[in-house]
């Protein structure tokens, strides 16, 4: 099975707001954060998928998703290109 890592971002009143997420059905948790029905941070706002990388265990995911978290320079580049689109 494959897992994801991903960061979905949000632009409201011209900010960019980002969050990173683990799941193993991207296309479903994307569904599910734009539906109200992701995480709690993530209600009420419109995401797109600005990032994602695949990997063969769930451990090693969890463990770059919680690199990717603490990374804000690594985030704010790719909202930065993102925010170029």
């Amino acid at each position: 099975m494959t897992h994801f890592v991903y960061l979905i971002i949000s632009k409201t009143n011209n900010q960019i707001i980002s969050y990173v997420g683990y799941t193993n059905n991207l296309q479903k948790r994307l569904k599910l954060h734009n539906n109200s029905k992701g995480a709690k941070f993530t209600r009420g706002r419109l995401w797109e998928l600005a990032f994602y990388k695949a990997y063969k265990t769930k451990s090693i995911a969890l463990k770059e998703e919680y690199k990717l978290k603490k990374n804000y320079n690594l985030r704010s580049k790719i909202k930065n290109t993102f925010k170029k689109k």
